[in-house]
């Protein structure tokens, strides 16, 4: 889907995303697969042409696959009845072994919807269906509470102006059950419409799915059985299919998830039960063929696939004047692009995104896909730098200059970190993360980059915003201009909202729900962020835009005071997840005893290295005595449940003593102190930590054979107090627990869990601390290198008690 609003451009994903911000966009960075080799370009025909714009589109799609991290990457572009050129980029599976391809499978999720709605317009050809009679002529069935005076019809389904939830309660994009299609639709019986039929363009995938069943029930076949038969056949797709058959599953390419805090992870392959709206496999080589079939105005290879005029039906906006150029036609996104129609639809799946983009007139075309979860807005840009480029090569137009911005350096990232306000009501961040320089827009968080004096949003999840910093310390946007405010800390969250707090949903896909600014919020869909309104107790609204525009949320509870257990959205149940411990300690159950683990850890040695600095370890308490200790592997009471410290002490290499004595000044003057777990670690409780924790969980401890941090007495595990109370500082999570709270990014809890979190991680690194990736407590000096890996117990330490 792709949406107007405001100065916004989204793209919807299959069943949940809009992905894509161009203007003023979102996002965050992604992992770093490093660089990729190509697989063997494949030119034909009208190749040597366009070959200006072909080198061009590979010097984009390079420039974007590093900075992006994509795995891989696959095109086609075509001109006519031609494709001109495709290629394939970088690794289709985890161990880099097999090179993408233009023959290399892909799902290519909302892109789905254009063929199930060529399905349905090939009935209303034969007389067979009415677009405009209710839809309950072809499903007496399909009974969604509608308490408006109008019924639902095709026309409305296809062009997402029937009012329905956006996913139905059984088969959306979050059931990993696969159900029928059947049970999928007869599910939305259960839903009531949101808004009138026909008076509001709401994105809907469970539309979509309504409209497949309608083709399924009337052709008396399996849905993707039917499909096939009737649309991707006669266009001649030969890796095409709305099922993992075996002429596609041989290619399948491997996609990945990614978080906002830094976790990432192969993506699901479940198949969903709206399958019309989004189940579809191909490759840019059958997408290709798709666009030549509508350069022929419905000839398909193997036969006529549609009539021109019914073509030109589609590519009609609908509910939109008679002279209107762009909006959602009958499946079709259509819009203006360099004065040319432009129609087609971008579309995203679990870790796949990919845009497809058609000029009807001028019979220039472009489809790119890729493997990593919801970069269409990279998708977007580089197919619509290659049909720019394309246009101008048939014009015999100098090539449009391709702008790449770079890093902003690192003292503006600096300097320019804050918070912005326009008008009083609308808010900008810009957040500094080690060299790198983000901005929180409020919906979505993005990568900022730098071009000539502006800034510019550029990330996996947005392209295109400029941003300008002006000498007084304002940043403009457009027409609206943004001047720094400060803040302070913010006040509690609101009591009654504590027990909804929390993470719900699946390990595939989590729905955050947190408390920022006094308002509770959803993060859905891992990267989309929307303030809820509360309408009644324990029962809130999504904002009328966005992904579940406005769709409404209950929280399910066993009693007033009690956590929410679910949430219900439009009839959707997300179940509450254990997600660490409220208080207490974090605990697992080792892999081996205690006796067992001392006995390997006294048999095995550190890395051998040469080259270091001398050790000069130092006890912090020494420094400064208003500096507090809960060392808690001196004890019991840590994740391990056992006591591998015979004293409870602190000690690190002198500067790194030095600079936490800084840190700890600071925060007195803000009214902190801070609190320390552990620092110097002896390199056989490395060894003995690593050998008792499962290997799923060992990103929180260090590999004994690289050595850690703690053994170079340059890394310090601490929190923060309050000097008032002389109480800790409670924060989004806690010390050593083992979740995904642990990320020093994790984007839940509440402002001022957040803001403590955020305040002890400005501190550390203005001494020149690092924050570990997956640890909000662990900080690393910026010269642990330079000290050797060591193995001294604390009783042999110098000052020993």
């Amino acid at each position: 889907m792709m949406r107007s609003a405001g100065s916004l451009r989204t793209a919807g994903r299959i069943a949940a995303s809009a992905c894509v911000v161009i203007a003023a966009g979102f996002s965050v960075g992604a992992p770093s697969w490093g660089i990729r080799p190509v697989a063997p370009a494949q030119t034909v025909g009208a190749a040597a042409r366009y070959a200006p714009a072909i080198a061009q589109t590979e010097r984009l799609i390079a420039h974007e696959m590093q900075d992006k991290g994509l795995p891989a990457l696959s095109i086609a572009l075509v001109e006519d009845e031609e494709v001109v050129w495709t290629r394939g980029f970088g690794y289709v599976d985890a161990e880099r072994t097999r090179p993408a391809s233009p023959d290399t499978v892909y799902r290519v999720g909302s892109v789905s919807k254009l063929f199930t709605d060529i399905g349905v317009m090939q009935l209303v050809e034969r007389g067979e269906v009415d677009l405009d009679a209710p839809v309950t002529r072809y499903l007496p069935d399909f009974k969604p509470s509608n308490p408006f005076d109008a019924p639902i019809t095709l026309r409305q389904l296809m062009s997402h102006r029937a009012g329905l939830v956006r996913e139905p309660p059984v088969g959306h994009y979050f059931d990993a059950t696969a159900p029928s299609l059947a049970q999928t639709v007869e599910s939305l019986n259960r839903t009531t419409l949101v808004y009138a039929p026909g008076t509001y363009t709401k994105y809907s995938n469970a539309g979509i799915a309504v409209v497949g069943r309608v083709l399924e029930v009337l052709a008396k076949r399996p849905f993707a059985e039917a499909l096939r038969e009737r649309v991707l056949e006669p266009i001649g797709l030969r890796k095409s299919a709305f099922a993992p058959t075996s002429s596609v599953t041989p290619d399948l390419a491997r996609a990945f998830m990614w978080t906002y805090h830094g976790a990432r992870f192969e993506a699901p392959t479940f198949q969903l039960g709206m399958a019309p709206a989004g189940s579809m496999y191909s490759t840019v080589t059958d997408l290709a063929r798709f666009m030549s079939m509508l350069f022929r105005r419905g000839s398909g290879v193997n036969g006529p696939v549609l009539r021109p005029e019914t073509l030109e039906t589609m590519w009609a906006p609908q509910f939109a004047p008679r002279d209107a150029r762009q909006g959602f036609g009958l499946g079709f996104n259509v819009s203006v692009f360099e004065g040319e129609r432009r129609v087609g639809h971008n579309g995203a799946i679990y870790g796949f995104a990919t845009e497809l983009q058609a000029l009807t007139e001028r019979k220039l075309g472009v489809a790119v896909a890729t493997t990593l979860d919801c970069t269409n807005p990279v998708m977007t840009h580089i197919a619509t730098e290659a049909v720019r480029a394309m246009l101008r090569v048939g014009d015999n137009q100098p090539l449009p200059e391709l702008s790449i911005p770079d890093a902003v350096p690192v003292e503006q990232v600096r300097r320019l970190a804050g918070i912005y306000a326009s008008d009083g009501s609308r808010r900008l961040e810009l957040i500094a993360r080690g060299p790198r320089l983000m901005a929180d827009l409020g919906e979505i968080r993005t990568d900022v980059k730098q071009i000539g004096d502006q800034l510019m949003i550029d990330g996996p999840l947005a392209y295109g915003g400029r941003l300008t910093p002006a000498a007084d310390g304002s940043i403009h946007m457009g027409t609206r201009v943004y001047r720094r405010v400060e803040t302070g800390k913010p006040a509690p969250a609101p009591s009654k909202w504590m027990g909804l707090v929390g993470e719900y949903g699946w390990n595939h896909d989590v729905l955050y729900v947190l408390e920022r600014e006094g308002t509770l919020y959803a993060l859905i869909e891992w990267f989309f962020l929307y303030p809820l309104e509360e309408v009644a107790p324990d029962q809130f609204a999504f904002p009328k835009s966005g992904l579940y525009d406005g769709e409404q949320v209950r929280f399910v509870r066993k009693g007033p005071n009690e956590p929410a257990r679910a949430i219900d959205l439009g009839g959707l149940r997300f179940p509450r997840r254990p997600v660490g411990l409220e208080e207490g300690t974090f605990r697992i159950t080792p892999l081996k005893p205690p006796s067992e683990l001392r006995a390997l850890a006294s048999a095995g040695s550190p890395p051998v290295e040469t080259g270091k600095r001398p050790s000069d370890l130092v006890e912090l308490s020494s420094l400064d005595p208003t500096i507090k200790y809960d060392i808690r592997y001196a004890t019991t009471n840590n994740f391990m449940s056992t006591a591998f410290y015979g004293q409870a002490r602190a000690f690190m290499q002198r500067p790194a003593a030095e600079a936490v004595m800084r840190a700890h000044r600071q925060l007195k003057a803000r009214g902190y102190g801070l609190l320390i777990h552990d620092a110097y670690r002896p390199w056989a409780v490395t060894k003995m930590f690593w050998e008792a924790t499962p290997a799923a969980q060992r990103v929180f401890v260090a590999d004994p054979s690289q050595g850690s941090r703690h053994n170079r007495g340059c890394a310090v595990d601490l929190t923060l107090y309050d000097l008032a109370s002389g109480e800790p500082v409670q924060m989004v999570g806690g010390y050593d627990e083992f979740s995904d709270r642990s990320y020093p990014d994790y984007p839940g809890g509440t402002s001022r869990q957040r803001w403590h979190r955020e305040l002890l991680r400005q501190v550390m690194e203005s001494e020149g601390f690092t924050v570990y990736e997956a640890e909000w407590w662990h900080f690393d000096f910026n010269s642990w290198r330079e000290y050797p890996i060591l193995n001294i117990p604390f009783e042999r330490l110098s000052g020993s008690r």
